[in-house]
C-alpha cells in the first residue's frame, strides 16, 4: 500500500494561488512535484525559527540548499539595486513554484530579515560576497 506523507492543509478558497488542488489531481504527479506540500504549518514553524535565528552567511547557505533539496524551494538572497540602507534593502526573491503558499511566500524573507536584524554581521557578509563592501 503506498500512503502520501501529511499533507500541508488547503487555504481558504479565493485566499491563494498555489494550485494546490491543480497539483493534486494531476495525473502523473509524483512526491518529487508534491514535495512542496508536505510543508505542514507545524514544519513551516520549524522553518521559520531555523531561518530566524541563522548564525552566518555559510548557516544561511546550507539552509537555502536544504529548503531546495527537500521542498523544492529556490531562493535567492542579495543585494537590491539600489542602496542597501536596511534589511529590507536584500531582495528575497522566490523561483515561481506551484504549490508554494502566498503566506509562506511572505513568511520567509520576513523570517531571513529579523535573523539578519539579530546578526547584522551575516549582512555584512552578504553584502560583502557581492562586492559591495570593497571600497570601504
Amino acid at each position: 500500500m503506498n500512503s502520501l506523507p501529511p499533507l500541508r492543509q488547503p487555504c481558504p478558497p479565493g485566499t491563494c494561488a498555489c494550485r494546490r488542488d491543480e497539483l493534486l489531481e494531476e495525473p502523473g504527479a509524483d512526491l518529487r512535484i508534491l514535495r512542496i506540500l508536505r510543508l505542514t504549518r507545524h514544519e513551516e514553524q520549524r522553518l521559520l525559527e531555523r531561518l530566524e535565528n541563522i548564525r552566518s552567511l555559510a548557516d544561511l547557505e546550507r539552509l537555502q540548499q536544504r529548503m531546495y533539496e527537500q521542498l523544492g524551494i529556490r531562493l535567492s538572497i542579495s543585494p537590491s539595486h539600489n542602496e542597501v540602507r536596511s534589511m529590507r534593502g536584500i531582495a528575497i526573491d522566490f523561483v515561481e513554484q506551484p504549490g508554494l503558499c502566498r503566506k509562506t511566500r511572505q513568511a520567509i524573507p520576513a523570517a531571513i530579515r529579523r535573523g539578519l536584524e539579530r546578526q547584522p554581521e551575516i549582512a555584512y557578509r552578504l553584502l560583502d560576497a557581492h562586492d559591495l563592501l570593497r571600497d570601504a
